[in-house]
């Protein structure tokens, strides 16, 4: 099922994690690798996925982050 802009999920497909559609590349992989200093052309030939699909990915992480609440304790 495609959940956002070349982003899916399938229960079969690493345990429903969403994943760039048509691969086995799941989203939080590819926020790693970028965030430990991967550059997108390093991403792309590691997993043989397009700009576009980390575009994607960067999105859709974006999207869920602004949804999260943070409340302090003290």
């Amino acid at each position: 099922m495609e959940i956002a802009n070349r982003i899916t999920v399938d229960e079969k497909v690493r345990f429903g994690k969403p994943v760039i559609k048509g691969t086995r590349v799941p989203v939080d992989l590819i926020m790693g690798k970028l965030a430990g200093g991967m550059t997108y052309e390093e991403v792309m030939a590691e997993y043989d996925i397009e700009r576009e699909d980390i575009l994607a990915a960067l999105d859709y992480a974006a999207r869920h982050l602004s949804d999260e609440e943070v409340r302090a304790v003290g």
